[in-house]
């Protein structure tokens, strides 16, 4: 992955109540002494909130970002983390999970930033990654953000087409052309629903990306596209956050 930058950063797990009464876990990684801090929500693929998602939440917070990476599965499991050649063992808990629930979890974790002395008020976006992906574009349908970014979030369309209507801030759509997870006809539906929503959106495709390439620890990882990703995703943050 490309470098970040070298700012010193502090990590914790912090247990929150979501509104159902159940506990969820936030892996939180912010900079040392952060004043004034953007704030992100790193939502994870299936597989949990594992070292790949914990990285990448230290990599926003290294860019100056206060993150969290919510557990989505706390409901079924806590501390969940799933190995990425066994997806039997996720499906029980991917099942579980519902759009109800991710939007009580969303707004749980918008309510914790937003009380954080060190958020600048009211900046706060979400990122997520192949589930996490359709719970980023979730996410941005439930609460007031700033932006969304999406990496080949599966089952937006056709089931979620209709939250279109309800996104805040300006989305980022990541996909890979190789993915035969996701067609292409699906990013063109939700295209096609956003653009009819008047909302702002980028169709992002890199043609030769499979799904999961921005995962370092899959044997689909593309150095290139991921570099590159990278790289947009912190521009697209910059112009729509402070």
């Amino acid at each position: 992955m490309a470098k970040t930058s070298q700012i010193e950063i502090d990590t914790r797990t912090q247990e929150i109540t979501v509104s159902d009464g159940s506990k969820m876990n936030l892996y939180v990684a912010s900079p040392k002494d952060a004043k004034a801090a953007p704030g992100i929500i790193v939502l994870q693929e299936a597989f949990g909130v594992n070292s790949h998602i914990k990285d990448v939440t230290e990599r926003f917070a290294r860019e100056g970002y206060l993150a969290i990476a919510p557990e989505l599965f706390h409901r079924s499991a806590r501390n969940f983390v799933g190995p990425y050649n066994d997806f039997a063992s996720v499906m029980p808990h991917y099942q579980a999970l519902t759009t109800e629930g991710i939007q009580a979890d969303i707004k749980a974790c918008h309510a914790w930033l937003e009380a954080q002395p060190a958020l600048a008020r009211g900046q706060i976006a979400a990122i997520g990654y192949c589930m996490g992906g359709r719970a980023a574009y979730i996410a941005n349908a439930t609460v007031p953000l700033k932006a969304a970014v999406s990496y080949y979030g599966g089952g937006i369309a056709p089931d979620l087409l209709s939250l279109a209507r309800n996104q805040h801030g300006p989305i980022l759509m990541v996909w890979g052309g190789l993915d035969q997870h996701i067609p292409a006809e699906q990013h063109s539906k939700i295209a096609e629903a956003l653009k009819a929503a008047k909302k702002p959106y980028i169709n992002l495709v890199f043609s030769e990306a499979d799904h999961g390439f921005f995962c370092d620890e899959k044997p689909q990882y593309s150095a290139n596209a991921s570099s590159e990703v990278w790289a947009l995703t912190l521009q697209f943050l910059r112009n729509n956050l402070i």
